[in-house]
């Protein structure tokens, strides 16, 4: 036999690599209620909340929707489980000892967070149940035993909480829903401008005025002014709450 056709017959007698491994069944992750809430997390930080629905997250699981009730009860337990994967991915900032820095430290890991999955603030929203699970209630724990240091009586502890929990959700619902370009942005700042010198100046002065200045407001420096704020008047309430009494 020629020499190149016996190459080709032995050639044929084994199967390519690539035919060998595609012909190998690949073992498919299984499903699970952690799987099922991180993906439904994905599906809604890429598509928004309206698109967590079974049928959706079947596909991004690969499975059929039915499927997906062996593991959760119902889109609701769903929803609230996406509430639990994102607290148990809050990073507990490492504790100073001073009250003021980790009030503020505390303040922007929730602020991060939040930031991160902005579209589950409309869930914290509209939750019709109490956190219930150590992923949730961890992080409510370390906030009331940091901000409980401050002097504040108990009631007022939980006042600070909601007010603080309140601004940063208040603000990065702002910061998402209106981006601000970067500071020293030319057009961003001529839109400010044109705008306030095309307004009256005897009707509307304080516009006039500080509309330029409002082209030059960053997130970062907005969001300090008004942990500033908080701090300040906490710091005062604890002055004269009855639990800061000898």
């Amino acid at each position: 036999m020629p020499e190149k056709l016996e190459h080709l017959e032995n050639a044929s007698v084994e199967p390519a690599q690539d035919d060998v491994e595609s012909s190998t069944p690949r073992r498919r992750e299984p499903v699970t209620r952690d799987r099922i809430l991180r993906a439904a997390l994905h599906v809604m930080d890429e598509e928004g909340l309206e698109a967590v629905t079974m049928r959706r997250l079947g596909r991004e699981l690969g499975v059929e929707a039915m499927s997906l009730y062996n593991h959760v009860a119902d889109k609701e337990a769903i929803l609230e489980g996406i509430l639990e994967v994102v607290m148990d991915d809050f990073e507990f900032p490492e504790e100073t000892g001073d009250w003021e820095a980790d009030v503020r430290a505390g303040a922007r890991a929730w602020r991060r967070l939040m930031t991160a999955h902005p579209t589950v603030i409309a869930l914290f929203a509209e939750s019709k149940h109490p956190a219930s699970s150590p992923e949730r209630l961890r992080p409510m724990e370390w906030a009331f035993e940091i901000l409980g240091r401050g002097g504040l009586s108990e009631v007022e502890v939980v006042h600070a909480f909601r007010a603080f929990g309140g601004y940063i959700m208040g603000s990065v619902l702002n910061e998402v829903a209106n981006p601000v370009p970067g500071v020293g942005d030319r057009d961003h700042r001529a839109e400010h401008e044109q705008l306030a010198g095309a307004l009256p100046p005897t009707e509307f002065p304080n516009l006039v005025r500080l509309l330029p200045l409002m082209a030059e407001c960053d997130a970062e420096v907005d969001f300090e002014f008004g942990l500033d704020l908080l701090i300040a008047g906490l710091r005062a309430k604890a002055h004269t709450s009855p639990a800061s009494d000898p």
